[in-house]
């Protein structure tokens, strides 16, 4: 039985929902550097969601101005002076610009640069934090101890692990695969008790048994057959070689969410950290596994099925995302914030700005790689769509 693969065709929905978490965390992100800017005394001159062409002003506060733009993928911040202020020899600043001297962000002293640079980075952490809380708050799917279970909701077992070799690892049963119901000649088992199912495979006495079990969102039928030897402590109780888990939703009380939301916020973000180090390491040694990873297209594609799912699941993995943007923007490549970062503390070294030529060169050339590697990565999401 062969499940079809990701839907060639994204619906509607799916992409304006797509854009609206796109949106939400790049605005986030660059709402972080806003208000370093402006604690820090830096002149902020706008602050645009989406980006231009300007659609409308929203509004103006102080030297602020607030817009709206025409392309909705995004958002920006507009410090003064973040490029340099660089003046031709014969061209006097005006009145405006001489009275914007000492906010400038090229102005201030290296450590207050850095911590406007790193802001961006903080408040998509802080926002990924909050979104976990949120999720566990509403419920998501996790583990359930027993005790949980008779207040759970939307309880599965879930297949957790498959030993080699073993009945189950013959019949094609892999992690993440939810056993809904099981049946032999003898009876039918149905339920999310990890118990009940293990005594009902080891009665099987080594007939064969048909578990209906759900892979994504297609449900199959596999036939396996238990065998003795497969449980050390048990070498006589016929088993299948698996271990199962009850998986449910259940909702968390506001101060247990905040305690386990930052658990699970600093696991995912130092799990994510190794498995982008391995991907970009692969990338520079030309051994990238591209199948780890996904672009625009694949991204689209779980946020529009994580919503299909439940609210809950829709945060959690827009704070997945959230970490992904923070832990890339952290990357030294000239475009990133990492980059300017790294700029910047070039700069405390060599005790004088970088010229803004090379400055411009070298963004450029860390802008094309972005690009090529974006296009590598969109590119393989099409392909196993199309394939």
């Amino acid at each position: 039985d062969v499940s079809r693969g990701p839907s060639a065709t994204i619906h509607f929905v799916t992409i304006l929902i797509f854009i609206l978490v796109i949106v939400a965390l790049i605005v986030v992100h660059e709402f972080g550097h806003f208000v370093a800017a402006k604690l820090s005394g830096m002149r902020v001159d706008e602050f645009g969601i989406g980006y231009p062409p300007r659609a409308l002003t929203i509004a103006e506060a102080g030297e602020t101005t607030y817009t709206l733009n025409w392309l909705p993928f995004g958002g920006f911040v507009k410090i003064y002076g973040e490029d340099g202020l660089e003046h031709s020899p014969n061209v006097r600043p005006t009145a405006r610009e001489a009275g914007r001297l000492g906010v400038a962000f090229s102005q201030k002293n290296r450590f207050i640069q850095a911590l406007v640079l790193i802001a961006g980075i903080a408040m998509n952490l802080l926002f990924a934090y909050a979104l976990i809380t949120g999720a566990l708050i509403a419920g998501t799917p996790r583990a359930l101890a027993d005790s949980e279970l008779a207040s759970a909701k939307n309880i599965e077992l879930m297949v957790a692990s498959v030993l080699p070799g073993t009945p189950a690892f013959t019949a094609g049963l892999l992690s993440g695969d939810s056993i809904i119901s099981a049946k032999d000649a003898k009876g039918e088992w149905s339920a999310a008790d990890p118990k009940s199912f293990s005594a009902f495979i080891a009665a099987s006495a080594g007939g064969e048994v048909a578990l209906t079990i759900k892979r994504g969102s297609v449900e199959r039928v596999i036939m396996a057959t238990p065998a003795e030897g497969i449980s050390p402590s048990d070498p006589f109780r016929f088993a299948l070689g698996l271990e199962v888990a009850p998986v449910g939703v259940l909702p968390l009380s506001l101060s247990a969410a905040i305690a386990q939301g930052a658990h699970l916020t600093w696991s995912a973000t130092r799990d994510t950290a190794v498995g982008l180090g391995h991907f970009f390491y692969g990338v520079f040694t030309l051994s990238a596994d591209f199948s780890q990873v996904a672009g625009p297209v694949g991204i689209a594609g779980v946020v529009g099925s994580a919503s299909s799912q439940s609210f809950g699941d829709l945060l959690s993995i827009m704070a997945i995302i959230s970490i992904n943007l923070a832990l890339i923007n952290l990357l030294p490549v000239p475009a990133l914030d990492g980059g300017r970062l790294l700029f910047v503390i070039i700069e405390s070294v060599i005790r004088r700005p970088i010229k803004r030529s090379i400055a411009h060169s070298i963004n450029m050339a860390g802008f094309a790689f972005l690009i090529l590697l974006m296009v590598a990565v969109t590119a393989h999401d099409i392909f196993k769509i199309v394939g």
